[in-house]
């Protein structure tokens, strides 16, 4: 299992059955973590490949907080407003 944790394809892949659970499950939770899960993916081709898989889990749960921050922060209603609907659609 700890082997699984080095090997970028399957953080790859986490991002993809993330991203598509984000469909199923609005939110941007699952999308904060498929970024997350890309990013680390792609770094273990590189550098990020020697660390220890602990680190590795850390790095992961770091940039998955700051993307579902961001994607917060860029789609999310502005500070105190309510979205209100002011006609039903049965209305004729």
């Amino acid at each position: 299992m700890i082997e699984l944790v080095n090997t970028w394809w399957v953080w790859l892949a986490a991002a993809l059955v993330l991203a598509i659970a984000e469909v199923l499950l609005p939110g941007f939770v699952c999308l904060g973590f498929a970024i997350g899960a890309a990013i680390v993916g792609l770094a273990m081709l590189g550098p990020l490949s020697l660390l220890s898989p602990a680190m590795v889990l850390l790095v992961f749960a770091g940039l998955s907080l700051v993307a579902w921050l961001v994607l917060r922060r860029m789609f999310s209603l502005p500070h105190g407003q309510v979205k209100t609907f002011d006609s039903d659609i049965n209305d004729g």
